[in-house]
């Protein structure tokens, strides 16, 4: 901060000891190192509040910037959505119309395979205890 010397000191040792006296010296010492100390502690606390201040800035805009990308992210996710839905319903509307047009099957018209005569089964049921065998 200041740039004072060894020499510097020593003079202004010097005219301490010439002005306060010897006596007075020692106590005006102590009470200006203790005055040094506060300053520098306020000094060093006003920087670490500037410091905090700065950080707490520095924070808020990395929150806006991430509350603006994921806003971004939302309506693009959103946008994407729809023109998923909006493709799949171009798709199913056509096929929605075609099954609203032609019936659906009865189950009279669908074969059962299940229901074949007992002498149609007999010969394979032959063959295949001849196999076993």
């Amino acid at each position: 901060m200041f740039d004072v010397g060894l020499s510097e000191l020593m003079v202004i040792a010097a005219v301490a000891l010439v002005v306060i006296g010897p006596e007075r010296l020692p106590k005006v010492a102590r009470t200006a190192g203790l005055l040094l100390g506060r300053l520098q502690r306020y000094v060093s606390d006003v920087k670490s509040d500037i410091n905090r201040e700065m950080q707490l800035d520095e924070l808020k805009k990395l929150q806006q910037q991430m509350t603006d990308q994921v806003t971004s992210l939302e309506a693009s996710v959103t946008h994407e959505m729809r023109e998923v839905e909006s493709s799949v319903n171009d798709v199913i509307e056509p096929l929605a119309a075609d099954a609203a047009v032609s019936p659906a099957p009865t189950p009279e018209a669908i074969p059962v395979a299940a229901e074949q005569p007992a002498e149609t089964l007999a010969p394979a049921t032959a063959a295949a205890e001849t196999l076993k065998s």
